[in-house]
């Protein structure tokens, strides 16, 4: 298709999209076919990766915390990672509950926020043992987000070979990278045409690094030609895609709400014209697509040989788990659908939360001048509903 590569905030052009009361999403679940599977440890291991997130966020409000409970971040872990150690289980869940964290703090920074998060971040990554302020920064004192991806880091490394943990610093430094692009883009009022945002969610939806985890979990590397092979980045590719445009449709209600336009269904709206369900109905079949172009790379895996294969095949089986996971864990968590998960799961409609009035809000803020960066409080003064 055809599109510009920027198209600056409005309304969306087809009257379709407005007076909409609810849409119904596709049947991903019934068209993923890989088996779920949960670890056997898994419920003792969230529990306490839970407890160890916390403990580093007692400044946050009780219902800050309440919702990362809710989140339910460790049992997604024990969907995506069932076959590993328990002790490699709890490493992965504390940075599958960091990065959640680390998505809710990144959201709604300004591009010079998002980089300043960024490098502290990644600075505690090159120095995991006790905290080293950045050049020019000597009297700073550490930031949360630093000194809790440190302590996770430093239990990592103790068992991570050395090509994945090279390969995890980059996908966080792409995730970053891609955060503080994001900002601009939210800070400009752009939504960037649909190749642009596929490049950019495929580093923000920071799928990169929990895969590269896979291959810590199950305690090996694989060599430098296995996962820079065509048909093994393609399923990586795959995989991250499903992922983060299933999550696009589970996550577009909340997301519209809060007028972020950082979602596939939004761009097809916006660039296309499309009404909201056929939007949805485009990213769906996106992802039906995807699932079936996964199995079928699967059975195009060359062989290096029975003691690499085996390793190929325990990646490429983590990366299977990490779609069927994800998919099932989406109607579990409250983070989209609140208590109405199992009932959305089931029924598949979704009640739309404000968007007309969410589209108003935008003709009115954007007539009055007010910038998106100031309008959270704006809203609270002049929108208390």
């Amino acid at each position: 298709m055809s599109l510009s590569r920027r198209a600056s905030l409005a309304l969306p052009s087809s009257s379709k999209s407005m007076h909409v009361s609810s849409f119904t999403l596709p049947d991903l679940v019934s068209h993923c076919t890989f088996p779920l599977t949960y670890h056997p440890a898994g419920d003792a291991v969230a529990k306490d990766s839970l407890a160890w997130l916390l403990s580093f966020t007692g400044h946050l409000s009780a219902r800050k915390r309440g919702k990362m409970a809710h989140l339910l971040a460790g049992e997604l872990t024990a969907y995506c990672y069932p076959n590993c150690p328990a002790f490699e289980l709890r490493v992965v869940s504390d940075f599958m509950n960091y990065l959640f964290h680390l998505d809710d703090v990144s959201d709604g920074l300004i591009a010079r926020d998002a980089g300043g998060l960024g490098r502290r971040v990644m600075h505690a990554l090159e120095h995991p043992d006790a905290y080293v302020p950045l050049e020019g920064l000597e009297g700073e004192e550490e930031i949360g987000a630093a000194r809790i991806a440190r302590d996770f880091w430093s239990r990592c490394i103790r068992d991570a070979r050395p090509g994945v943990q090279a390969r995890f610093k980059e996908s966080m430094r792409l995730f970053f990278d891609a955060v503080e692009r994001q900002a601009r883009d939210r800070a400009a009022g752009d939504v960037p045409d649909l190749e642009s945002y596929i490049e950019v969610r495929r580093d923000t939806s920071g799928c990169k690094p929990v895969f590269d985890l896979i291959e810590y979990s199950l305690g090996f590397e694989l060599p430098a030609e296995v996962i820079t092979h065509p048909v093994v980045v393609a399923l990586n590719q795959g995989a991250n895609d499903l992922v983060t445009w299933s999550n696009d449709i589970f996550s577009y209600n909340k997301e519209q709400a809060r007028d972020d336009t950082h979602n596939m269904v939004a761009i097809f709206m916006q660039h296309d014209g499309l009404s909201l369900q056929e939007a949805i109905d485009r990213v769906g079949e996106l992802c039906k697509d995807t699932i079936d172009g996964f199995v079928e790379n699967q059975a195009r895996l060359p062989s290096w040989g029975p003691e690499v294969d085996a390793m190929v095949q325990g990646y490429v089986r983590g990366l299977q788990d990490w779609i069927v996971g994800s998919l099932h864990w989406s109607f579990m968590t409250t983070r989209y659908f609140g208590d109405a998960g199992a009932e959305v799961k089931k029924g598949r409609t979704v009640a739309v939360a404000e968007l007309e009035l969410t589209a108003l809000r935008r003709v009115w803020l954007a007539a009055v001048g007010v910038t998106r960066t100031k309008r959270t409080g704006f809203y609270r003064i002049f929108f208390p509903f």
